[in-house]
């Protein structure tokens, strides 16, 4: 099967769209207290160029932009377009009308997530390629062209767009420019296939938009044990990805200083989050609510849309508690959170979470599944959402830290099985001595085979595991991976593209 025909089976059915655009969600989140699958998206704006071609019928031109304007208001996405009458045809072809959509452009430069490069016809490529550099907009770049009607190709009739295309993406690959194709070289602008790249493009979008100037907390130090989750902060501030960090004492201090009836509604909140047993005293619970209201102040002071906390084994020792149930929490409402220090884990998990809209999870490669080649275990502690499991859903105690420091210092745990179904993995990584960003990804399923582990436990079954699990080795990937339900590798390949990161897709 075709890559682009993937792209079509695998998005046509993508998840409501929600409102992850820039961080701008993350205060949202903790005024409304709402879950992120309940924040409808608001934000999607494209800005739209409508190239043509004098010696073309300039009605199909006309034709296209209505049609088109009116399926992206039936998609609930935003438009910005030149006014008709601010150029001689209406659309996009000269320089001067260049010059007019760069200006429009750059003016609305605050709100324009994505771009759509629309053929009725041939096209100018010039006039299209410089309202992009006139603009200065760096964001993701739709090309689409229509098609052409057998019975419809007389000089009043003829298009052209399916040659016309190549010209334009000529110039932006001679400009540098990146760029997103279509499933097919053409399609209509009222095709399920169009709309299919639409919905695709967006998530591209809300990726990129979402890490333009991220911010991520860093709460503690990395576990000495661990040097496996080092990671560059010069090189991710490079790539516009902040890190703030935080001593996991002043985190502390905070927490010690909450009062019980502050914490109550968070200790509610954590009953009605899992089933806890009744060997678990209420003074554990109440130090996990001063625990998690703690990282939500850093959260919200800092303006953080992720992060990571050294879980093993300070917080145990110093006082009392895991941080996997905050970490839990937190990305199931929208604020993806790693263990043991691991940044670029966390951010592994936002992008998950923002190709796809839902809560993503940091897991390990963990053990084999007897001698299925294509089969593994992936688990942790652990800090998975609550979405990413089965019904059966445990907040209890670490089982290794538990036997070794004690149970009662130990609780907030997240035990049970990950529910079976399809999943996206994906790793970020800083390669220091290359001084850039890598990264693979790949899809699988959660299978329901059994494996009796305590923590959180996945069997996955994934298409060429060894190769995987050879290539992680060779190029120093760190033993973490995160997943995220669905099937959105493709969406991460393609908004690698804008993020000058390299990837490998294993689902290729």
């Amino acid at each position: 099967m075709s890559k682009s025909m993937r792209y079509h089976l695998h998005h046509s059915y993508l998840p409501s769209r929600v409102h992850l655009l820039s961080g701008c969600w993350v205060l949202e989140v903790f005024k409304k207290g709402v879950n992120i699958k309940d924040m409808k998206d608001s934000c999607i704006t494209f800005g739209v160029i409508i190239g043509t071609r004098g010696i073309f019928n300039p009605q199909l031109a006309h034709g296209d932009k209505k049609i088109l304007l009116k399926t992206l208001d039936s998609l609930g996405y935003r438009s910005i377009i030149l006014p008709e009458g601010e150029t001689p045809s209406g659309n996009i072809e000269t320089y001067q009308d260049a010059k007019k959509c760069a200006s429009l452009f750059k003016k609305n430069q605050d709100k324009i997530n994505g771009i759509l490069v629309i053929l009725p016809n041939f096209g100018d490529e010039l006039g299209i390629v410089n309202s992009i550099i006139l603009s200065g907009l760096n964001v993701p770049i739709l090309v689409q062209a229509s098609c052409d009607e057998i019975d419809k190709v007389s000089v009043s009739e003829r298009r052209d767009s399916f040659c016309g295309k190549i010209s334009v993406c000529n110039n932006f690959v001679q400009y540098g420019i990146p760029f997103t194709d279509t499933i097919f070289h053409t399609e209509n602008v009222d095709s399920p296939e169009f709309k299919t790249d639409l919905d695709r493009f967006a998530w591209v979008c809300r990726i990129v938009g979402g890490l333009k100037n991220a911010r991520l907390g860093a709460i503690g130090t990395r576990p000495a044990a661990f040097q496996t989750v080092r990671f560059s902060e010069k090189i991710l501030q490079d790539f516009g990805v902040t890190v703030v960090p935080i001593d996991l004492s002043e985190i502390l201090a905070v927490a010690g200083k909450i009062d019980a009836e502050k914490a109550a509604s968070k200790v509610d909140e954590i009953k009605n989050y899992g089933r806890i047993p009744s060997r678990i005293r209420d003074d554990s619970i109440l130090k996990q609510a001063r625990f998690s209201l703690a990282v939500e102040e850093f959260i919200e002071k800092n303006e953080l849309i992720a992060g990571a906390i050294q879980c093993w084994d300070s917080l145990q020792y110093n006082y009392g508690c895991a941080a996997c149930l905050t970490m839990s929490m937190l990305s199931e409402r929208g604020i993806p959170f790693a263990c043991e220090m691991d940044i670029t884990g966390a951010l592994s998990m936002l992008c998950l979470q923002l190709a796809s809209g839902n809560a993503s999870a940091l897991l390990d490669w963990n053990n084999n599944y007897g001698s299925n080649p294509n089969k593994c275990v992936c688990t942790h502690c652990s800090n998975f959402p609550k979405s990413f499991m089965d019904n059966n859903v445990e907040i209890s105690e670490l089982d290794i830290l538990g036997a070794t420091i004690g149970r009662d210092r130990c609780f907030g745990a997240i035990k049970g099985r990950v529910a079976s179904g399809d999943f996206t993995f994906f790793r970020v990584s800083t390669d220091d001595r290359k001084g850039y960003i890598k990264s693979y990804t790949g899809e699988g399923k959660f299978t329901d085979d059994p494996f009796p582990m305590d923590g959180g436990i996945a069997v996955t079954e994934v298409k060429n595991l060894q190769k995987i699990m050879k290539y992680i080795c060779s190029e120093g990937f760190e033993h973490h991976v995160a997943m995220v339900r669905g099937n959105v590798a493709d969406i991460l390949e393609e908004a690698a593209k804008y993020l000058k990161w390299k990837i490998n897709n294993f689902q290729q």
